[in-house]
């Protein structure tokens, strides 16, 4: 076996099907290796930065290892964006690189970077496999490091190395890890209880980190009558449809959830690390569930920390909390989310053209197929899928989080679409973000992926005007000149379906989601929709005012 076949075959016994990448000279030995496979699959991308979004969305929805590649120099150097934005969102995947040959290494060759130190920051395990003797060890503990610490991994192979041959003598490849989840100690569990116990008007704010648990934290909100804020990534599993929901915190979230956490009497934090500091609450105690006891205190003092894993320790919680009868603060929070999303409801179905992106919002939800797989953009996208896309039952959604790099969408679906072939996959994304990468939609149609990718094309990079305003100054630099989107898409041999007027949409929309071919849909969407804060400061009105003054006078 050579080094390139039993890093493949490692990978394999870890359920890797697909490995997105470039070829190069670097790494022709890994690629020949996939070749000769049944189990899995090289995806050739126009970009590596698209590779390794792919991989990092296919770790995102299915929690196991994904694979992206590049070759020595500029193509393991376009992996990074794709891994910042997994291991800002906690994704397991691995990068393997191409080096120049070991004699080479540290004489300034031809494509020589120092690979090893560049990912060093970006992965949790960076390691160069200098002899073959290192295999398969080295290959293992970057296996074990992404999956238990949900992290990527780089192994870095120069190319005299990948072609070795060496005997193995085991052939157990795969690692165990333990699947067990944790629970907080007895004394830390009563310490919470009685905090709980002693306070009213309880809310919950839920993060991604609690989707495993959401029949607990659905019991836990209906015995406290506690209502549920939710981050953007807990969309993935709690959404505004859901009865107890009160809606996104934050500047992409609404009125409802902000008012929450100001008149709570006791947070309870689960699976959440939610950054910005200022719309917590002030006063509130807070409990906070969370396995990374790295996490635990991170954004707020916490009173009573639990550091565990969301389902085994809201059920030992659980029986220890007395029942609250008391619903008017709860109820207070749900009337006014629901006369938000009344007073939504204008846009939402708006006649205006060019077309509210509320309403496209409001018609993906509409017609999206109920098992649909959403992949949003970073801009404007996420803020209209944030408050206007309500994702229902077993539907997914997913998007760069924590990193918040445009260009997420497209490879994302991609990703998606191979990790879940009977599903619908949709991207979402704003002509800025989704020009960035477009050159990988050939890849969707190539492999014949039935993605659909709806694009706000407004002309203008939106949420850098928001950004500019929000400084006091004028738009400035953000115009777009963009293609044709529709007849991009039909010569990269998809199906492109341009919609410019409201009563449109319904049949596109229809036309996209039940073909079985890559489809761009390019929807006119208005320029000028603010997307205005939950929460406005006399400072932002006047920044913003002060913005508006100087574009007339400009």
């Amino acid at each position: 076996m050579r080094v390139s076949e039993l890093i493949l075959e490692i990978l394999s016994r870890y359920d890797v099907r697909h490995i997105f990448g470039v070829p190069g000279d670097a790494i022709n030995d890994f690629t020949f290796a996939v070749k000769n496979r049944e189990d899995m699959d090289f995806i050739l991308v126009r970009h590596e930065e698209s590779g390794a979004f792919a991989a990092s969305a296919q770790a995102k929805l299915t929690g196991g290892l994904a694979c992206c590649m590049g070759t020595a120099g500029g193509g393991a150097i376009h992996l990074l964006n794709g891994l910042y934005d997994a291991k800002l969102d906690h994704a397991p995947v691995v990068a393997i690189t191409g080096q120049v040959a070991t004699e080479f290494i540290g004489t300034g060759y031809h494509q020589e970077v120092d690979l090893e130190r560049l990912f060093s920051d970006v992965c949790v395990y960076s390691k160069t496999v200098m002899d073959e003797s290192q295999l398969p060890g080295v290959m293992l503990e970057a296996c074990k490091a992404a999956l238990s610490e949900r992290a990527p991994v780089h192994i870095n192979v120069p190319t005299n190395v990948a072609g070795r041959r060496l005997s193995v003598g085991r052939t157990d490849f795969e690692i165990g890890l333990a699947s067990g989840e944790t629970r907080p100690c007895e004394p830390s569990l009563k310490r919470a209880a009685d905090l709980i116990n002693d306070h009213d008007k309880v809310c919950i704010l839920a993060g991604v980190g609690a989707s495993t648990a959401k029949y607990d934290v659905v019991n836990l909100a209906a015995r406290l009558n506690a209502p549920i804020v939710r981050t953007l990534r807990a969309k993935d599993w709690i959404d505004d449809g859901h009865s107890d929901c009160a809606g996104g915190l934050g500047l992409l979230g609404g009125a409802p959830a902000s008012k929450a956490m100001d008149e709570c009497g006791l947070l309870i934090i689960i699976g959440a690390d939610y950054p910005y500091t200022n719309f917590y609450p002030k006063k509130a105690k807070i409990v906070q569930i969370d396995p990374d006891v790295r996490q635990l205190g991170k954004r707020a003092h916490i009173d009573a920390p639990l550091q565990g894993h969301a389902a085994p320790t809201l059920q030992a919680l659980l029986p220890m909390l007395k029942e609250k009868n008391d619903a008017g603060f709860k109820e207070m929070i749900l009337s006014r989310q629901e006369k938000q999303r009344a007073d939504w409801r204008d846009q939402e179905t708006s006649d205006a053209t060019p077309i509210k992106p509320q309403r496209l919002m409001a018609e993906i939800t509409k017609h999206a197929p109920q098992n649909a797989i959403f992949l949003c953009d970073t801009g404007t996208a996420t803020a209209w899928t944030a408050r206007h896309l309500v994702v229902k039952g077993s539907q997914r959604y997913t998007l760069s989080s924590g990193l918040g790099t445009m260009a997420f969408a497209l490879p994302g679906a991609i990703g998606a679409q191979l990790a879940y072939p009977d599903r619908p996959v949709i991207a979402i994304a704003g002509d800025g973000g989704f020009a960035m990468l477009m050159a990988d939609f050939v890849t969707a149609a190539r492999y014949d992926l039935p993605i659909t990718v709806v694009v706000l094309d407004n002309q203008k990079l939106g949420f850098i005007a928001l950004e500019q305003q929000g400084k006091g100054l004028p738009e400035h630099s953000i115009d777009l000149v963009n293609p044709d989107f529709a007849a991009f898409a039909e010569s990269c041999g998809g199906v492109g379906i341009r919609v410019e007027k409201p009563d449109e949409l319904e049949p596109a929309l229809t036309a996209a989601f039940t073909n079985a071919k890559a489809t761009v849909v390019s929807v006119a969407v208005s320029p000028d929709e603010l997307i205005i804060p939950p929460k406005i400061t006399l400072d932002q009105a006047y920044q913003f005012g002060l913005a508006k003054v100087r574009e007339a006078l400009d």
